[in-house]
């Protein structure tokens, strides 16, 4: 038995020393950060992969506003590779392997795969990647006969304007304009469709000029898995389907099944981006690097509604956490950024936890106040909340046995439930509006930062950092204090 010289620290029990700053405007700081080696995003924030928190529509707002969306992986494989699936088709240049339909089916399996997939319209093909034809949301609006066939409403190949696989934005910008066009089919010199632009997708390209992109433009989505014997064949169909990083999420990431995990994940898939965890110790962060992640999750029991701590008696103070795994990753040798996972309850949080060493953050319980969080809509009080639970809450747990039984490492039989115990619990959070509303605050207080700690990057906000351990009393100065709130 020992017991450590030192405290551990977490958000409350420390500020942050002002720095002389040369930032005039908080615009002229950079937020970016690495989230992996290969993966940069422009906000540092990654919304958890809870199934409260994050599924698709989620995924898709995060990556719009220079963030990244995890999703849960508490479903079965098929549906969480669509989920992948469709963040990569929410947003991007060219619209690849696009929805098509035959021109003999009719205008109701047309209307059908519309709604099914969430697209405004079809190429027509002849079963042979031969384009035929093009139909619209306007095309069978007002069709008199949903049994007639698609062919009687597309508009045929005479009247398409289609462009070559080389055809630039700009290019495909002014031919959707001059010729009053929604969609541009992309034709090989075989006159085989390889894809589809979009006048949408231009408009959303605009909107979102930090959007967290791929090589090809699509929206950037995680996907979590665990350590079961089928979790292979998860991370294979969640990267068939287009994820960009793979993330190996159990509640103690510092064990030999979830090191093992890594290893075959690793040979399996060698270009992978694996992000690991979780840990909180200086042993814990090294060794999973030094078992092929290429960024590691730290947190263990920090989470608002997380009580693992209470439960086992285990953690370790969410700031010390992420200092010490700092010190480990210093000696693997090569680069690895460090997300922290739990305990964000403002910007000011954000702030320390990157001050610390973090490369980005993930949020659960704020983000499941948001529009696009998939917890439930609830009334208390005449005021609108919405359901978050922690993934060991009794509550999950039941939810994974229903959906995906046998799959989950902590999952019992129907019968046992009262052998369960939860280190998670079920709660409301206030309704927050807009995600991206959210994060513009969270953003704004980030820029704050960097300039009150003289830094114009994340790098040098970590390289100029210097907190100080404040008492109780100075917790209480921090917040309004000697004044009734309007």
């Amino acid at each position: 038995m020992k017991i450590r010289p030192t405290k551990g620290l977490t958000f409350d029990d420390v500020l942050l020393v002002p720095k002389r700053s040369p930032i005039s405007s908080r615009q002229d700081v950079d937020t970016s950060s690495w989230l992996t080696p290969t993966i940069k995003l422009r906000l540092p924030i990654v919304s958890a992969n809870m199934d409260t928190v994050t599924e698709a529509r989620m995924a898709i707002a995060m990556a719009r506003v220079g963030g990244i969306g995890i999703l849960h992986r508490f479903m079965p494989i098929e549906a969480q590779a669509r989920q992948v699936e469709q963040v990569k088709r929410a947003q991007g240049f060219v619209v690849e392997h696009p929805r098509s339909i035959s021109q003999a089916a009719s205008i109701a399996e047309a209307k059908t795969m519309m709604k099914q997939h969430d697209v405004g319209g079809l190429v027509v093909t002849n079963g042979r990647d031969e384009l035929v034809g093009l139909v619209t949301q306007r095309d069978i609006l007002f069709a008199p006969d949903d049994s007639a066939p698609v062919g009687s409403v597309m508009t045929p190949p005479d009247q398409i304007i289609s462009v070559k696989p080389d055809v630039s934005p700009a290019e495909a910008r002014t031919l959707l304009h001059k010729h009053r066009l929604e969609k541009l089919p992309i034709i090989d010199q075989a006159g085989h469709l390889v894809g589809l632009i979009t006048a949408q997708d231009i408009v959303k390209h605009e909107q979102h000029p930090n959007a967290t992109k791929d090589e090809r433009g699509r929206l950037r989505v995680g996907a979590a898995l665990g350590v079961q014997t089928n979790d292979l064949d998860r991370a294979a169909a969640l990267l068939a389907a287009g994820a960009d990083l793979l993330v190996l999420d159990i509640a103690h990431g510092h064990a030999d099944h979830c090191l093992q995990m890594i290893k075959k994940l690793r040979r399996e898939f060698p270009k992978a981006q694996i992000v690991a965890g979780n840990v909180a110790s200086k042993d814990g962060a090294r060794d999973l690097a030094e078992a092929g992640a290429d960024a590691i999750k730290v947190g263990v029991g920090p989470g608002s509604i997380c009580t693992t701590r209470i439960v086992t008696g285990f953690g370790v103070p969410q700031l010390t956490a992420i200092m010490d795994a700092v010190e480990g990753l210093a000696e693997v040798g090569r680069r690895i950024p460090l997300i922290a996972d739990g305990g964000i309850r403002s910007s000011g949080d954000m702030v320390k936890a990157l001050a610390a060493g973090a490369s980005a953050v993930m949020i659960g319980s704020l983000f499941a106040g948001c529009e696009e969080a998939p917890g439930a809509t609830v009334i208390r009080n005449g005021q609108k909340n919405k359901i978050v639970r922690g993934m060991a809450s009794l509550g999950a747990a039941i939810g994974r046995k229903a959906v995906a039984p046998g799959e989950d490492e902590s999952a019992e039989s129907q019968e046992d439930w009262d052998k369960v115990v939860p280190e998670g619990v079920e709660a409301v959070v206030p309704y927050r509006g807009n995600v991206e509303e959210l994060i513009y605050q969270l953003v704004g207080g980030l820029r704050s930062g960097l300039s009150y700690g003289g830094a114009t990057t994340i790098e040098q906000l970590q390289a100029n950092a210097e907190f100080i351990e404040i008492t109780p009393a100075g917790v209480r100065e921090s917040y309004s204090h000697d004044v009734e709130r309007v």
